[in-house]
């Protein structure tokens, strides 16, 4: 089976829709399943408006009906909202084509947090942009009863995974004063990253990632270690020399950074908010409270062999197989199987 994936947000990117997809491909193999991408490496590409990190594409029709043509699927998945996920809907729409769609994140709190636009309105246009989609995926239950009460239809749950191969439990000594709260990220508006920096603390505050207010912060806060981006076994090691992970975002749908934390034996200090209370619960591998800081001390006393054991309960083959069964069960493969002819694709 060859599912062709239209995504916004590409290499090189660094986030949970990037590692998401990237992780779904290659646990999709063990499957039987081959995942394309159809990414802004296709196109022409500008800076997206405070955010000049990210690339939007510029997709015409014609190039959207080539490559799809090209990649001749058995499923076509729009993973994101922007410029090629609405080319790609229009085009399914325009020849009677199944799809599907996932909600990764919440635009109405991003764009908020950077302009005054009301929730509503973009409530209302990504419900429009999902409604056609024969299966909307959602990564937690919360989440996709919460999208089914603003009115989403055909809402499904898609969970995630952990590499538990890269992130596990290893000796590794930073050298810096301890304890370490650690906290991995887009440095960006809406991850609230001033409720940590903010936080009386002892030891070492650390920040892993860049984004637009990196700049800025490193200079507001100058006590705290900020180390860019990291990747693979360099990251992974700094999750197992922290003592604790501090997740301040309030709008983040999922945070697989959570998972990645928790398989390092990283327990979690988060508020008890919408993604850090739908992957932790009542599991006793961290601490949610509207305190930041009662969090953080309160995470120093959790065992890190529960956070382990929790975390291995993600696997990303069993998200895979979760992803490709909710295709087959809505019906969103294309004409041309079983036997019958494969459909032709015309710009």
């Amino acid at each position: 089976m060859r599912i062709l994936v239209a995504t916004d947000a590409w290499h090189p990117q660094v986030n949970g829709v990037v590692r998401t997809l990237t992780k779904l491909a290659d646990a999709g193999k063990s499957l039987g399943v081959e995942f394309e991408f159809l990414t802004p490496q296709s196109f022409r590409t500008f800076a997206m408006p405070s955010y000049r990190d990210v690339r939007l594409a510029m997709p015409r029709p014609a190039r959207i009906a080539k490559l799809i043509a090209e990649a001749r699927p058995d499923s076509i998945h729009i993973a994101t909202e922007g410029p090629i996920g609405l080319m790609v809907r229009r085009y399914c729409r325009q020849r009677k084509l199944p799809f599907t769609t996932s909600f990764h994140t919440r635009f109405p709190e991003y764009v908020r947090a950077r302009v005054p636009v009301p929730g509503s309105l973009i409530w209302h246009a990504l419900r429009r942009f999902h409604a056609p989609s024969r299966a909307v995926m959602a990564a937690t239950p919360a989440l996709a009863s919460e999208l089914t009460e603003r009115g989403f239809d055909n809402v499904v749950l898609w969970p995630r995974g952990v590499d538990t191969h890269l992130f596990h439990p290893r000796a590794i000594d930073l050298c810096l004063p301890a304890p370490v709260f650690l906290s991995v990220g887009r440095v960006a508006v809406e991850k609230n990253l001033e409720a940590f920096l903010d936080l009386d603390l002892p030891g070492t505050k650390v920040i892993v990632g860049d984004g637009p207010a990196r700049a800025s912060l490193e200079e507001a806060y100058p006590d705290a270690i900020f180390l860019g981006e990291k990747h693979g076994e360099e990251l992974a090691d700094i999750y197992a020399a922290a003592d604790v992970f501090v997740f301040p975002s309030k709008t983040d749908t999922f945070g697989l950074v959570l998972l990645e934390a928790l398989a390092s034996g990283l327990p979690v200090a988060a508020f008890p908010v919408k993604g850090p209370r739908d992957v932790i619960g009542d599991a006793p591998v961290g601490a949610l409270d509207h305190d930041l800081r009662t969090a953080c001390f309160a995470a120093l006393d959790v065992p890190r062999q529960d956070c382990v054991e929790f975390a291995a309960s993600y696997t990303w083959e069993a998200s895979a197989r979760v992803f490709v069964d909710s295709i087959l069960a809505v019906g969103a493969v294309l004409p041309g199987r079983n036997g019958t002819e494969q459909p032709r694709f015309v710009a």
